[in-house]
């Protein structure tokens, strides 16, 4: 069957699905996980005859905690990591991960779970070249091979030098890491290559858990249902290393940012204030960035759902630096243009698309 722009529609059988993102799940270490959490989830799921299981965006979060404004539209939050496996592997010990089990077990308190686990991950991925098996490394340097080069690298640039400027957005940060100056670059990457090695670490130990889960998940019939935010956040390793796929003035600052006008909810409309895509830029380049972010969450997920998804046809322009939403402008998005290039790329995809807002 096709809908009138003859885009293919799926048909799927009906199916009961549950909502539960994986910080939800119980977990012996402060946070639930996409580890032993998930495994024993998705066991429930299979005994309850339940068939898809649905969560957020997987992607760091940075200031507020929000899946919907993460770091990277590639990389995982490494706060997600299970800890069993990195014990198993011989990267942590049980001292060292002792102070997480005293957090509450009934909720996730940020503030205390992420300083202690953040120097967890670290300290694994650095232990990794000495305690890693050689099949591992092997196996981390095909990871290397696959995404260093497409946004691996600079998202582990991208961290350490947020570290560096107090976490603050890359618009703060000294102008030639800003700006991106290759020689600045260069020279930061040879200074700061154990903190680069380790975040690209984390993000690998990350995927072989996923791969695990995965794995799980379709033995026992659980299909993964994963979410993409339609826009980027502006503190992001992508705005950053690709500014000019974004509505940008000469001092990185967006011209214009993302929100929905006013309506019976709310009469001064939502401004969400992440920066709007330069289609004309998107268009020249074949959507090749789109389709490189298609392709990376459905090599994870069996099917995605993208939010704000009419922004695609049409979405709402507001000016930067407004205080609310009500004075924007509707402009015209790539509409089938871009769909037509991801299907010619990739086939039939599974896309849910959700309408609210």
């Amino acid at each position: 069957m096709t809908n009138n722009n003859g885009f293919a529609l799926q048909q799927v059988n009906r199916r009961a699905g549950i909502g539960m993102h994986f910080s939800s799940l119980y977990g012996a270490y402060g946070i639930g996980d996409i580890a032993d959490s998930a495994l024993s989830f998705v066991d429930k799921l299979h005994d309850m005859g339940i068939g898809v299981w649905q969560f957020l965006p997987t992607g760091p979060t940075a200031y507020g905690d929000s899946p919907y404004q993460p770091l990277s539209a590639f990389a995982n939050n490494e706060m997600l990591i299970g800890i069993e496996p990195l014990l198993d592997l011989g990267l942590l010990n049980e001292a060292e991960v002792a102070p997480l089990t005293t957090l509450p077990a009934d909720r996730v308190e940020y503030g205390s779970l992420i300083p202690l686990k953040k120097a967890l991950i670290e300290l694994a991925a650095e232990r990794f070249s000495l305690h890693a098996s050689c099949a591992l490394k092997a196996e981390y340097d095909a990871f290397l091979s696959q995404h260093n080069d497409a946004w691996l690298h600079d998202y582990a640039l991208y961290r350490v030098i947020k570290s560096m400027h107090d976490e603050q957005s890359w618009q703060s940060w000294d102008k030639p890491l800003a700006d991106r100056d290759g020689v600045a670059l260069q020279k930061l990457s040879s200074q700061k290559a154990l903190q680069i090695a380790a975040i690209k670490v984390a993000q690998f130990l990350f995927s072989q858990q996923w791969q695990r889960l995965q794995a799980h998940a379709t033995a026992k019939g659980v299909t993964l249902f994963g979410d993409m935010p339609i826009y980027i956040a502006l503190d992001s390793s992508d705005a950053w290393a690709c500014p000019e796929m974004l509505r940008f003035d000469e001092l990185g600052l967006p011209t214009h940012v993302s929100g929905v006008p006013p309506d019976y909810f709310s009469e001064d409309g939502q401004l969400w204030g992440n920066p709007l895509y330069d289609w004309d830029y998107h268009e020249k380049t074949h959507y090749q960035w789109w389709i490189n972010r298609i392709q990376h969450s459905l090599a994870m997920m069996d099917t995605i759902k993208i939010d704000h998804f009419r922004g695609f046809e049409s979405y709402w322009s507001v000016p930067y630096g407004a205080e609310h939403a009500r004075h924007g402008t509707w402009e015209a998005g790539p509409a089938n243009a871009l769909f037509a290039a991801i299907r010619s790329k990739l086939g039939s995809v599974s896309i849910v698309a959700e309408n609210l807002g």
